[in-house]
């Protein structure tokens, strides 16, 4: 049966796919077909040439073996190859090509999205809302001429999507879908705050400075754990930028979330101050390396701050830090420490006039009776 050979080569070039490739699909796909076929042979092959552009169905037929006394139930044996092509197979084969041709050409398609986005993974990369999310389960946003995926779990609350809209999307992730390429983005990723400073501090690109860690609770407020990696850079200063200018730049793409720049430190104890920020702690308290836990000690009139709003402050801190953390009154734990200063003083005190008492009492117990005077009676 003839084909336009040369035809599907030329269109299967403009995708990509070289001619060895469509000849194998093409071959399989009219050999499944056939055996699909009434009285078809169930072992076959198709054989493509190229020149004449025509296919022929080869098939085989099984003979049976007869039984002996070592094999009495023998596998039959495939006789020779003959022509077997179908006489009315000309619909089915043209139907079959198109398919064929369609499902690689979506293949081809598919593999250059998913080349090109697999690289992505993590970055930074801007789009254009195609739907408005009244229902933000899913936010489809248009990457070029490819549609990622921004799910509810990776929204940010609060935020409203609005059709033409461009936004800053963190890729999350790029896999293969049953309907193609699959590019989950987000908004509410930490490390999307990562990626918009370093658009805007090239001394973290250059690696003066380094974003140690970072925590967020997206639309509301972020912290940042920042360390220079260069003798006389100012981490926190870098990403403020003059002015604020840079931070300023970076909130602007998060809806004016609340950012706090902290240093980053080895210091245990250190940290966890830095981490309270803006709150001031006169001290930290390390109750144990091994569980990670914490007392920082704040003065009353800075406690509501270093706790936050609903506990954000805190709890942002923990996260930052990834120790528990225990806030107490800087006052009562002087007061406590007065306290016990007191009740050991007079316990020491009390201690002593027993002592004293003791002491006493065993000397006059040691003391022999004095003598007594002559009388002086006549």
């Amino acid at each position: 049966m003839e084909l336009d050979l040369a035809g599907m080569h030329k269109l299967a070039a403009e995708q990509g796919i070289d001619a060895q490739t469509l000849d194998d699909a093409l071959a399989e796909a009219f050999r499944l077909a056939y055996l699909k076929m009434p009285h078809a042979a169930k072992h076959a092959r198709v054989e493509l040439d190229d020149r004449a552009g025509t296919f022929t169905v080869w098939a085989r037929d099984e003979i049976p073996q007869e039984p002996t006394e070592d094999n009495p139930y023998p596998e039959p044996e495939l006789g020779p190859e003959y022509d077997d092509t179908p006489t009315d197979f000309g619909r089915l084969a043209a139907a079959t090509a198109r398919q064929t041709i369609t499902q690689l050409f979506r293949q081809a398609a598919d593999n250059k999205v998913f080349g090109a986005f697999a690289g992505q993974k993590g970055k930074l990369i801007t789009g254009t809302v195609q739907q408005d999310a009244k229902d933000p389960n899913n936010v489809h946003v248009a990457i070029g001429d490819v549609e990622a995926l921004l799910p509810r779990r990776e929204q940010v609350p609060g935020e409203h999507y609005r059709h033409g809209q461009r936004l800053r999307v963190y890729v999350v992730n790029v896999s293969r879908g049953l309907r193609g390429p699959e590019i989950v983005v987000s908004r509410s990723h930490p490390e999307l705050v990562r990626r918009l400073f370093e658009r805007e501090v090239p001394e973290l690109v250059s690696g003066a400075v380094s974003i140690m860690a970072i925590a967020r609770e997206a639309g509301a407020r972020t912290k940042i754990a920042v360390r220079a990696n260069t003798p006389g850079v100012n981490p926190k200063g870098a990403l403020i930028g003059p002015g604020g200018s840079r931070v300023r730049a970076v909130m602007e793409n998060l809806g004016k979330e609340k950012i706090d720049i902290v240093d980053w430190s080895d210091d245990p104890a250190k940290f966890v101050a830095a981490a309270l920020s803006p709150a001031h702690a006169v001290s930290v308290q390390v109750v144990s390396e091994k569980n990670q836990t914490a007392i920082a000690f704040i003065h009353d009139d800075q406690l509501s701050l270093a706790i936050g709003k609903e506990g954000q402050n805190a709890r942002l801190a923990a996260k930052l830090t990834g120790w528990k953390i225990g806030i107490e009154s800087e006052e009562k734990r002087r007061a406590m420490e007065q306290l016990n200063k007191q009740t050991a003083g007079i316990a020491v005190s009390k201690d002593d006039q027993e002592n004293t008492a003791d002491q006493e009492n065993n000397k006059a117990e040691k003391t022999p009776d004095a003598p007594q005077a002559p009388s002086t009676e006549a």
